[in-house]
């Protein structure tokens, strides 16, 4: 289960949190988990580059290890890597130091204060003491690429219907979310290129983390 736009009263639950970044008119923010993978990074960034669309590529750790010359395309394309954990795990079902001593492994390897939780899970007591290292970054629309009981033209509804200036978008470079992802990212990026948006990266200097920062030394 999960949502295709965030209400604003989770939101509001969780100030903290980044889900949109806001005051853009026309700037959305794609966003790609759980790369980079040898197959389908390549791929995207070759869809990006035909509109002159720039990414965020919150990287799982063990992935950058397993494709680092994919991992250093991603970044000499222009676009943002930012923190997905080292092995994707779920701050539900872990222990915090656990949890903890991966989201570092993950920093070391994305060298980013920017994290986004793998699941959007995260217990109170892990927020409380990841926020004093990273930007918790979370998303304004879920484009639903990963669920195989929807179809490519759901995915793009669900993005068109619900993106607006500002908006994290959150997509998969993933084998498992190819199959849709093939036909949806480019009528997206269409549509909104149509309409005269710029995609943008979420650069670290866009945010403030105002305690220690110093978390993937």
């Amino acid at each position: 289960m999960y949502l295709v736009k965030t209400p604003k009263f989770i939101q509001g639950l969780f100030p903290n949190y980044v889900w949109r970044v806001p005051n853009q008119k026309k700037v959305l923010y794609l966003t790609f988990d759980d790369g980079p993978n040898e197959n389908i990074t390549p791929w995207v960034l070759d869809q990006l580059a035909q509109f002159n669309a720039k990414a965020t590529f919150f990287c799982v750790g063990k992935q950058i290890d397993a494709n680092p010359e994919i991992y250093q395309k991603v970044k000499s394309s222009g676009h943002s890597v930012a923190n997905h954990s080292f092995t994707h795990l779920n701050g539900w079902s872990s222990e915090n130091i656990t949890y903890f001593h991966d989201v570092r492994q993950g920093a070391t390897r994305a060298k980013s204060e920017l994290f986004r939780p793998p699941y959007g899970h995260l217990k109170v007591k892990q927020a409380q003491f990841l926020q004093r290292h990273y930007q918790i970054i979370m998303w304004d629309v879920m484009s639903g690429d990963f669920d195989e009981s929807i179809d490519a033209d759901q995915v793009t509804s669900n993005v068109i219907n619900h993106a607006t200036g500002g908006s994290i978008i959150v997509f998969h470079d993933t084998l498992k979310a190819f199959p849709r992802l093939e036909k949806a990212l480019p009528a997206i990026l269409s549509y909104f290129n149509h309409l005269g948006y710029r995609f943008e990266t979420l650069a670290e200097e866009k945010f403030k983390v105002t305690q220690s920062k110093a978390m993937y030394a």
